[in-house]
């Protein structure tokens, strides 16, 4: 069995259906169907049940699949050492960030490309820790607490939350207590958010008017007038016609800004030119981040 066949018999595996492995593989449906099939021909041996709502791996498919597992590991662990030899800031850089940190990640690219005009960015935007062990990405910039023990990286500035309500909904309701406020939420799939965990600990008996599944929509039901919402201070404080309810941001919640990358590639040209770029770049943000840069127009609401 060649490497590819069994990177087939892997992705079908994981995904438990055609269609799964094939986006992670980059082909077809009918590509995997019939390598698929062609590898169990050859073999002689099936690999999976097929079932209306997807495919089960047999015993043998069970073993293949743990060894393809294996394999790959080591086929990756040996690119990253490969990559880590490279001496010339030069070739792709695979970026994710989340849909916010985005915007800002943007506003510096063109000052680096200035900079480093061989490094080409590729930038992937998810509210998902991307698998750098398996190359999905080379640097990660994340607001988290406390990065996974794998991953090596710098510690940018922290992130400080603040309560903010749109200057229209504000004048309306100005005087109520916090918990008398309509306030907007976030669904389960961030739940276990800094603001997800916030909004269930101080939120449980407070009336919320909708929920969202991104930070964006957040910001932006905010500025709706649909209530108060908790945001990340680099979120709310450029964004005009949204103010805080009180003039300095929470002790807590707090995240930390961190840029991330596998410790294989650490030393990589490319990869610590970028780093070293990225880091001053978000760096000259910091007020912005820990909530600090606040315009003197704009009026403060009484708490």
């Amino acid at each position: 069995m060649e490497w590819d066949d069994l990177r087939v018999v892997l992705a079908v595996s994981r995904e438990g259906t055609l269609s799964g492995a094939a986006r992670r593989l980059g082909v077809t449906h009918s590509t995997v169907f019939r390598r698929l099939g062609a590898v169990e021909e050859q073999i002689g041996v099936r690999l999976f049940d097929r079932f209306r709502d997807g495919y089960v791996p047999t015993p043998a498919g069970e073993t293949a699949a743990e060894t393809a597992a294996r394999l790959e590991d080591e086929v990756l662990s040996l690119e990253r050492r490969l990559s880590g030899q490279d001496l010339r800031p030069s070739g792709v850089v695979r970026i994710t960030t989340t849909d916010t940190l985005g915007t800002i990640l943007m506003r510096h690219l063109p000052a680096m490309r200035a900079v480093h005009p061989e490094i080409q960015v590729e930038v992937a935007v998810s509210n998902t820790m991307a698998n750098l062990t398996r190359r999905e990405a080379e640097i990660a910039i994340r607001p988290t607490p406390e990065p996974p023990e794998i991953l090596v990286g710098r510690r940018v500035a922290d992130i400080a939350h603040a309560i903010y309500g749109s200057r229209a909904y504000l004048s309306r309701n100005e005087e109520k207590d916090l918990l008398a406020h309509e306030w907007i939420g976030l669904d389960d799939a961030l739940a276990s958010t800094v603001i997800g965990r916030w909004i269930y600990e101080n939120l449980r008996a407070a009336r919320i008017t909708c929920r969202v599944d991104a930070l964006p929509a957040l910001r932006d039901a905010t500025l709706a007038g649909l209530g108060l919402a908790l945001l990340p201070c680099y979120l709310g404080d450029p964004t005009p016609g949204l103010r805080r309810l009180a003039p300095k941001a929470l002790t807590e919640p707090r995240s930390t800004l961190w840029l991330l990358t596998h410790n294989d590639l650490r030393r990589t040209a490319r990869i610590r030119a970028t780093l070293d770029f990225l880091a001053k770049a978000f760096a000259s943000d910091r007020a912005l981040f820990e909530g600090k840069q606040i315009k003197p127009s704009l009026p403060r609401a009484r708490r």
